[in-house]
């Protein structure tokens, strides 16, 4: 793995009155999204204490009896609400292999009323299980407090590129963004060093993804420091003439910071300027161990087209980008790529005018 040093961003500096300051958060911001796609950020004002808190609701939670998770969401709604259970979700480049892991899903956020007649599964209603207040009401303080987050530093993008101030941020207002918190499982002693994964490479297909930091769990469910280097998040960097794989960096913050990172949709926009984070997240080398953790991601209002926007259109990003798509088409589909939306779902493109002459045509038959 490699020791190169992934920036930190201030919060502080990203809106600071001071000129310098600011141009110093923007720099950091551009070298660290445009060769790592991944960012730390500190003063970003999560309480550990909280989080920590709330990863004991969640476990609570996902200690429940499976027959009352499955009432929790569902296919019905492609898993964008409520629990999803292991074996379900596949990276694409993950050949077949399933996400060890289970998952919830919240939007902490108020969401678009047309987008919700739209996209009536990707902009459901929230639910959540009984006898868990304490669950609900910390997973939307923190998934509200990372959303908030996230649009500070979508101002600093905006800087960064030398474009117009919220140039990123008007178009994520009411989009579907989540809160998903994760349980990756122990595996057994058959399985650990076999190749198995927690999450397999693969690259968010949002805008931006917030990482408050998880927490490694030993066999008696009690939190423990980090089993062995192998495991946990590894991101990999931009390729280059020397690298033209990229090189593989273990995502490890500074103490009190957290992670950001950049999405399919925001290289879309920039024409690649920053780049999607490829990354994994490893299990231990020996068994037992989980880990519980939590990203929030922000989305483009399903509305917003995804092409570079123009400053970044050459011949080569035109070509790369094209042809240009709704966010929420482009969301639709990768929901079916990773198995969490039926393939049939991809008839909800429109499209629908031959259905309805070929069922004329056959009534008067």
């Amino acid at each position: 793995m490699s020791a190169l040093e992934i920036p930190v961003v201030d919060l502080d500096d990203l809106h600071s009155p001071k000129v310098a300051q600011q141009r110093t958060a923007a720099t950091a911001l551009r070298n660290a999204f445009g060769h790592f796609g991944l960012v730390y950020v500190r003063n970003h004002g999560i309480e550990t204490d909280k989080l920590t808190s709330f990863y004991d609701a969640f476990i609570e939670v996902t200690d429940r009896p499976i027959d009352e998770k499955r009432q929790l969401g569902g296919a019905e709604i492609w898993y964008q609400r409520g629990w999803t259970p292991p074996d379900t979700e596949r990276a694409v480049a993950a050949h077949s292999q399933p996400d060890f892991k289970e998952c919830y899903f919240a939007a902490p956020e108020p969401m678009n009323e047309m987008a919700k007649l739209q996209y009536p599964q990707v902009y459901a209603d929230n639910v959540w299980p009984e006898r868990a207040e304490e669950f609900r009401d910390r997973y939307l303080d923190i998934g509200h407090a990372l959303h908030e987050i996230g649009l500070q530093l979508l101002r600093g993008c905006a800087k960064a590129l030398n474009l117009e101030p919220y140039r990123f941020e008007v178009g994520v207002h009411g989009g579907p963004h989540v809160t998903r918190a994760l349980r990756y499982l122990p595996l057994g002693p058959s399985q650990v060093n076999t190749g198995i994964v927690w999450g397999e490479e693969h690259t968010d297909f949002n805008l931006l993804t917030l990482l408050p930091g998880g927490r490694f769990l030993d066999a008696s469910k009690q939190y423990c420091a980090k089993p062995d280097a192998q495991s946990g998040l590894y991101l990999r960097t931009r390729p280059t003439a020397e690298h033209p794989r990229g090189e593989h960096v273990a995502g490890q913050p500074p103490e009190g910071c957290i992670v950001a990172q950049v999405g399919q949709q925001l290289e879309i926009l920039t024409g690649g300027e920053f780049l999607a984070t490829p990354h994994v997240v490893t299990a231990p080398a020996t068994p037992g161990y989980s880990r519980v953790s939590m990203a929030h991601f922000i989305h483009l209002r399903s509305h917003e087209t995804l092409f570079p926007l123009k400053p970044f259109r050459t011949p080569e990003t035109i070509k790369a980008y094209s042809p240009p798509v709704l966010a929420g088409t482009y969301g639709l589909k990768t929901l079916v790529d990773i198995g969490l939306a039926p393939p049939e779902a991809l008839g909800q493109l429109g499209y629908r005018f031959y259905d309805r002459l070929e069922s004329m045509r056959s009534s008067e038959s």
